[in-house]
Formats: structure tokens, C-alpha cells, sequence
């Protein structure tokens, strides 16, 4: 069975791996902390993130379903979880652990990911490559935060 030319197993098994990165969401959610940070004018309002990530998150799993269906592309797929893993890993660091120098760390290879499976997916399936670019955007926007917030609190970096 195809979703719009993705394997729906496919889909749904990346789907599950981006549900696992969103529990840390859930596990380790802006609190106190984070909202007595010094933030920038531009800083996304809360109700945002929810809405974004839900669609990010159908649109990596969809695009990893596609080059997963058209063959076997095996850095395009390993490109992919990494980027998964160190999604996974950024939030726990930044808001569990306050570590906002070592989140920037890990949001900068996040970028490189992300940039890269885009690459990658782009050249197995121009469709599947196109739907990484909002993440490629939204990665963008949040490395600019967290740098932004690791440079505005230079105490707490």
C-alpha cells in the first residue's frame, strides 16, 4: 500500500522514530527557566512549535518513505538517522540539562544532517528532497535561537 508514492509501512515506521524524538518534547518541555531566559524579539510564540513540528515530522517521514520505496539508497537512509538522533538529543540537553553551549553544539551538526539528507534525498527523488527544505528552514530559525539565547545569556552558556 502506497501513500502518495511511499511505502505506508515505510512511513509509518519513520513516523514512529520521529514520534520518539517528540517525546522528549513532552519529557523535557520549556519550563521557568526557559522562559526567564533573555530571548530575541523574533522568538516563535509557544503555540507554534506544536504545529510546526507535527508538520516536519510528516514530511521527513514521508520523504524517507518515498527514497525508501524507490531503492536502496543507504547514506540517503543513514543521513536520516542521524539527523533523527540528533534531533532526539537536542532537547533533553537544551531544557533538561540547560547545557545551551553544548545544545548549540549539537544543533550545529544537526543542521549538517538535516542539509545533507535533504542533498541526498534530493538526488534519489526531487519530491522527497524538496519536502526536507522546511526542515532545513526551521533548523535554520532554531540554530539562530539558540545561538541568539547562548549569546544573550552568557552567564548560563
Amino acid at each position: 500500500m502506497t501513500l502518495a508514492g511511499a511505502d505506508l509501512g515505510l512511513f509509518a515506521t519513520y513516523l514512529a522514530a520521529c514520534g520518539a524524538a517528540a517525546t522528549t518534547g513532552a519529557l523535557f518541555n520549556p519550563d521557568a527557566w526557559y522562559r526567564n531566559l533573555s530571548k530575541p524579539r523574533w522568538t516563535p510564540p509557544p503555540p507554534v512549535f506544536p504545529f510546526v513540528w507535527t508538520t516536519l515530522y510528516l514530511l521527513m517521514s514521508w520523504a524517507a518513505a518515498r527514497v525508501g520505496s524507490i531503492g536502496d539508497h543507504p547514506q540517503a537512509q543513514a543521513f536520516w538517522a542521524l539527523q533523527i538522533a540528533l534531533n532526539t538529543l537536542w532537547t533533553p540537553i537544551f531544557f533538561g540539562l540547560h547545557r545551551i553551549r553544548a545544545a548549540m553544539v549539537v544543533m550545529a551538526c544537526l543542521w549538517v544532517a538535516v542539509a545533507a539528507t535533504a542533498v541526498a534525498f534530493w538526488e534519489v527523488d526531487r519530491a522527497a528532497g524538496a519536502a526536507m527544505l522546511p526542515y532545513v528552514v526551521w533548523v535554520t530559525i532554531a540554530g539562530a535561537l539558540n545561538l541568539s539565547v547562548m549569546r544573550r545569556n552568557p552567564q548560563l552558556a
